[in-house]
């Protein structure tokens, strides 16, 4: 087994087990046995748990918002057509077996008082997806994009944390509708 492949088996069993369950109720004994690497060539590329998460965390930012972009730009011809797109995904997320929430918001829930390194990762993914939000809002030149950014983020995450408590998918539906009128505002 290569480097990279031995790294991404360690992501990839630590984002399985992490989100399933939780940062703190995982050791890395659990990511070894899952991922078939052995325990010093898991301390080899991540010296310590704290490096494992962060590692996660970041590579969970790049596939999620690569994902969401991609879909947004398949789905929307026009800003706000990406924007209302990203409803959409989240919808299709949050039907997804083994939905768990926001994995940021569940990390910081869970670490962010005590690990810098987890607040900062959380906060770094939290202002790309804003920068990415915000970017779609602007080309739509409303009176205060810093507003309708804001408001795009609370109905996402909004939406996000209703999914994840009821289980229930619908509330990507309704965050989308309350997106719908809120765009409606803006003036071409």
């Amino acid at each position: 087994m290569d480097h990279d492949e031995a790294r991404s088996r360690l992501l990839d069993a630590a984002e399985r087990l992490f989100y399933e369950r939780g940062i703190q109720a995982v050791g890395m004994d659990e990511i070894r046995t899952a991922s078939a690497v052995p325990l010093k060539r898991l301390y080899q590329y991540f010296p310590s748990k704290s490096h494992l998460v962060e590692g996660y965390l970041r590579r969970r930012d790049e596939r999620w918002r690569s994902d969401l972009a991609d879909y947004a730009s398949r789905h929307g011809a026009t800003p706000r057509e990406r924007l209302l797109a990203f409803f959409d995904w989240l919808y299709a997320w949050f039907a997804e077996p083994g939905f768990r929430g926001c994995a940021f918001i569940n990390a910081y829930g869970e670490l962010g008082a005590t690990s810098d390194a987890v607040a900062v990762t959380t906060r770094e993914h939290k202002d790309a997806v804003r920068a990415y939000m915000a970017g779609l809002v602007g080309e739509l030149h409303p009176a205060e994009p810093e507003l309708l950014t804001a408001q795009m983020m609370l109905l996402m995450d909004g939406a996000i944390t209703t999914a994840s408590l009821s289980g229930d998918p619908s509330a990507a539906r309704h965050a989308r509708a309350a997106a719908g009128t809120l765009l409606a505002a803006v003036r071409p």
